[in-house]
Formats: structure tokens, C-alpha cells, sequence
């Protein structure tokens, strides 16, 4: 079984390459391709044939054979990459379940964002079982999706197996789910064609182009519960640095509702000076001399090779 886990490994590194690549070129358009592997170097010419050179002489290998060696890689392919109960989902599945969501919640009759998609991790018990033996059927593919629909949070369970939702609930207890990159862009958008944040900016002589904002959530201290989701965004001066959290545009405090994404609360309390910004900027090409002496070089080597080997979504040790 060690032999035969050498030879595939060794068939599987060198020609999955080959195999997207031949599938890749078209003959329409000249490609030309070095590959460096353990074995040889070739060129892909419009032709249609392949040049195998293990030193400096060029042969020419027959296109039933590199066929011949990609079926051996179809079939290796497989059985190299069997997908576990415990594998996380694939790009296909998460679109799967997004369709599947829209599919129940249909646009746009219903607003829905997505928070949080990942694998609903099937019994323990169930996972043994099939450890024990892996010929037996998958256990079945299921999502956990934490959603925003039509202003409501929901906890929906999608089995991927059978192509629907199998459990829908809506949690109403303290919290909301993380941010998005959506909400979180616009409502730090919002700050910047405010008329009362733009005379701010203008009263302390500084340019509207150079400020930069950020949204943070405001916490729960122990008051009733809020039925809206609110944010706090703070801007930030640049302006010759992109240390931009050195220079806070302090005594200025915008509130914003990320469900009508609109600004609900704004006070300039007081005027503080802006830090200045010369010297701040940590990049290494903004650094002027003198430097520090160059750290010493390191190698570290594995002579043997590393002790463990990656299949798929597991590391196992060798």
C-alpha cells in the first residue's frame, strides 16, 4: 500500500499540472510554457504536440500516451480527494445555498444578507460510523446560515442533499449577527456628504478628501433592548500618512442605522487639535535614514522532507 500511495502521489503532483494546462492552451493561439518539475520540461506549440526533454535532447511523446497518463489521473483524482463529512463547504455549495435561500425568500419581495455560511457538522456519532467505514454513504451535506431577512434575524439549517431548508428560526435575544463589508462601506460613506460633518471638517481647516471614517459597534450596557441596528462611526485624518488611527477627528460622534442606512444621531461636542501627521507613516518606503543594521540571514532546511502530508482538508502526519 506504501508503494502504491508513492506512485500516485508522484503521478498526481506532476501531471495535474499538465492536465490543466493541456486543457487550458487552445490551438488557435501560441502558448509556451516552461514546467519544472521532477521529471521534465515541456512546450505546448500550436501544433497540438508536446516535447519532453529530460536533459537537452527533445523527444517527442505521442498524444496517446499523455491520454493515457491523464486517464491514470482521472481516476487517481477521485479517490485522492473523497470529500469528508467534515470538509468544508465548497464554492459550489455556497452558491447552492444562497440559491436555496432565494428560492424561499425570493427578490425582490424579500431583503435578505447573508452574515455567516458554513458546514453543520453532522452528529459525532454518525461521523464515527462512517470513519469506521468510509465505503458507506455520506452522511448528508448540510449549511448553517445566519441571516438578515426583511429585518429580521434568522437561524436556517439547508440540506444540500435534498435541496431545501430543513430548519428555520428567528433568533430575537440579545445581539445581531457580525457586520457585513456592505453595510459597513456605506455607512462609512455617510459621514462624507453630511452638511453638518462637512462644516465640522471645514471649521477645523482640514480636507474633506483626506478624512477617512470607520463604523464600530456601540455595545449594550443593560438598556432595553434596541430594535434597531446602530453603529458608531468615527473618522480619521490622513493627509501625508496612512496612520490614519493616530489622527482622529476627536469631539466628532456620528450615529448611523445600518438597516435604513441612514445617519439618526450627530454631535461636535468639542475641537481638538489634529496630531500632526510628519513621521507617523510606518511604511518601509516612507522610512528615512538612519536604519538600523540589516538582520543576519536565516535557512532552515528540511533535509527529509516535512513529517506530515496534506489530503484534502486533512494533515496527517507521516
Amino acid at each position: 500500500m506504501q508503494a502504491y500511495d508513492k506512485i500516485k502521489n508522484i503521478i498526481f503532483n506532476n501531471f495535474k499540472q499538465l492536465f490543466v494546462y493541456l486543457f487550458s492552451c487552445t490551438n488557435e493561439e501560441k502558448r509556451f510554457r516552461h514546467w519544472s518539475g521532477s521529471l521534465q520540461v515541456f512546450h505546448y506549440k500550436t501544433n497540438g504536440q508536446l516535447y519532453f526533454s529530460p536533459s537537452s535532447s527533445m523527444a517527442l511523446i505521442p498524444n496517446s500516451l499523455i491520454f493515457l497518463l491523464l486517464s491514470t489521473l482521472l481516476i487517481i483524482i477521485p479517490t485522492h480527494q473523497r470529500q469528508h463529512p467534515l470538509d468544508s463547504l465548497t464554492p459550489a455549495e455556497f452558491s447552492k445555498v444562497r440559491a436555496i435561500v432565494h428560492s424561499f425568500y425570493p427578490i425582490p419581495s424579500h431583503t435578505t444578507a447573508f452574515h455567516y455560511v458554513g458546514l453543520e457538522d453532522p452528529d459525532k456519532l454518525t461521523v464515527l460510523s462512517w470513519l469506521k467505514d468510509p465505503t458507506t454513504k455520506t452522511p448528508p451535506r448540510q449549511a448553517f446560515v445566519i441571516a438578515r431577512i426583511n429585518q429580521t434575524t434568522h437561524e436556517i439549517t439547508v440540506d444540500l442533499t435534498v435541496n431545501k431548508i430543513v430548519s428555520d428560526k428567528l433568533y430575537d435575544g440579545y445581539g445581531y449577527p457580525l457586520l457585513t463589508f456592505e453595510e459597513q462601506i456605506a455607512a462609512n460613506a455617510l459621514p462624507l456628504k453630511y452638511a453638518p460633518f462637512l462644516e465640522s471638517i471645514r471649521k477645523r481647516g482640514l480636507k474633506i478628501e483626506e478624512v477617512v471614517c470607520g463604523g464600530f459597534t456601540v455595545g449594550w450596557y443593560g438598556e432595553e433592548r434596541r430594535k434597531n441596528r446602530i453603529v458608531r462611526v468615527m473618522c480619521y485624518y490622513l493627509d501625508g500618512t496612512v496612520n490614519a488611527y493616530m489622527r482622529p477627528v476627536e469631539g466628532v460622534t456620528v450615529t448611523v442605522d445600518l438597516e435604513e442606512t441612514k445617519i439618526i444621531g450627530f454631535k461636535d461636542r468639542l475641537t481638538v487639535p489634529i496630531p500632526k501627521g510628519d513621521g507617523t507613516d510606518y511604511r518601509g518606503s516612507k522610512q528615512n535614514p538612519p536604519f538600523l543594521a540589516q538582520l543576519k540571514g536565516i535557512t532552515m532546511v528540511q533535509p527529509d522532507g516535512p513529517s506530515f502530508t496534506i489530503d484534502g482538508h486533512r494533515i496527517r502526519y507521516v
